[in-house]
């Protein structure tokens, strides 16, 4: 039942497209554009290829917040953000977080998902490239950015639990915490920005937690 009523409400986001022709990937959009590409059997023997075009940076709970789906070069509809395209043999999925792409997969009827392929301009496509032709720094690099998310989240949570404890109605009643380190005002800033690009380097890959990236955004 839960399916069918979130089904419902994603095909009720849809709006039909225009048939523009996909426009193709340029340098300068790196900052904000990202363009994946699924293909499919389609009723000739052939392939059918459909392309996700949306922008990073949305604010999802906006209506103003839009997906594009693509097939065979033309637009084909739009939906608002979460967007749940209906395609052969199941959906395609895509929403946004608060460093780019949280989600961008064909899932099928069955249930099993797969990773759209990104356009190999775009920043998730450079990033997946990087991946197959540095595997081992590819990992590492990867492995730093959950540390920093992770250290961050320590961070975070230390600092709350001894303003929330300072509260003297609180403090009564769980005593108070005082934070083993006091970073300096500089080092909030530098961690911040760390933060911000192990975020950002995380949603190149489509990588997502709910505990850290959601923390962290």
């Amino acid at each position: 039942m839960f399916e069918e009523m979130r089904d419902r409400r994603a095909a009720r986001r849809i709006t039909p497209g225009d048939g523009r022709p996909l426009k193709r990937f340029r340098w300068w959009q790196l900052p904000y554009r990202s363009l994946f590409y699924l293909r499919l059997p389609d009723d000739g023997g052939g392939q059918a290829v459909y392309a996700v075009d949306v922008k990073r940076g949305q604010d999802q709970t906006s209506a103003e917040a839009k997906a594009d789906l693509y097939l065979d070069g033309r637009h084909h509809v739009r939906s608002r953000l979460p967007a749940a395209f209906p395609v052969p043999g199941g959906t395609v999925e895509v929403r946004l977080s608060n460093f780019g792409l949280r989600r961008c997969h064909y899932v099928t009827a069955d249930g099993t998902e797969h990773l759209l392929v990104p356009d190999g301009a775009s920043a998730e496509g450079r990033r997946a490239r990087f991946d197959r032709v540095h595997p081992a720094l590819s990992r590492g690099i990867g492995t730093v950015s959950l540390t920093v998310l992770v250290v961050a989240l320590v961070v975070l949570a230390a600092q709350l639990a001894e303003q929330i404890t300072g509260v003297p109605v609180v403090a009564e009643r769980v005593g108070t915490f005082t934070a083993p380190v006091r970073p300096p005002a500089w080092c909030n800033v530098a961690l911040t920005l760390v933060t911000l690009a192990a975020g950002t380097e995380r949603a190149l890959r489509l990588r997502y937690s709910r505990l850290l990236d959601g923390t962290a955004g």
